[in-house]
């Protein structure tokens, strides 16, 4: 009986160590994607333990008729599939500002808004330090205008990074 659970021990432990994955310390990068203009954004990621990390992005466009930045914190809680590939899911939120520069004298056409954002995604490691990933990133802003004033926006994002 003894002999069983400790092979049962060694089996459910050996189990849960080859399911495991690591994820890298420190990644930087870019965010390839578009919700209202807010198109490229650098992108880095922070280990936060073996399965669990936090991504910033700062995202911003000079366009013709408007300039704009956000700023996105999200954590995000990692899986494993098989391999390198890995799924991702988190939650987070940040701030952003912009202003249209075609704005009729006397009219304040600029805004800062905040939002809450949600992240879904699949990634995948591969042998040298690089990692890709598509996300899927719902966002609700909350702002004085219309622009982002209780806005449901759907980022859907290509992202490639170095991991160190």
């Amino acid at each position: 009986m003894k002999k069983l659970l400790l092979f049962s021990v060694v089996l459910l432990g050996f189990a849960f160590t080859s399911n495991a994955q690591d994820i890298a310390n420190n990644a930087l990068g870019l965010r390839l994607g578009d919700s209202d203009g807010f198109g490229a954004e650098i992108s880095y990621q922070h280990a936060l333990g073996s399965n669990n990390r936090l991504e910033v992005d700062l995202g911003w466009r000079d366009g013709k008729d408007y300039d704009g930045f956000k700023l996105a914190g999200l954590y995000q809680w990692v899986w494993n599939i098989e391999d390198g590939f890995n799924w991702y899911a988190g939650v987070g939120g940040g701030l952003g500002s912009y202003s249209f520069d075609n704005a009729p004298d006397g009219v304040d056409d600029s805004d800062t808004f905040i939002f809450a954002a949600g992240d879904i995604g699949i990634e995948y490691n591969f042998d040298i330090p690089l990692l890709i990933s598509l996300d899927f990133r719902p966002e609700i802003g909350f702002g004085d205008d219309s622009f982002k004033n209780n806005d449901l926006d759907f980022d859907i994002a290509l992202g490639i990074r170095y991991q160190f």
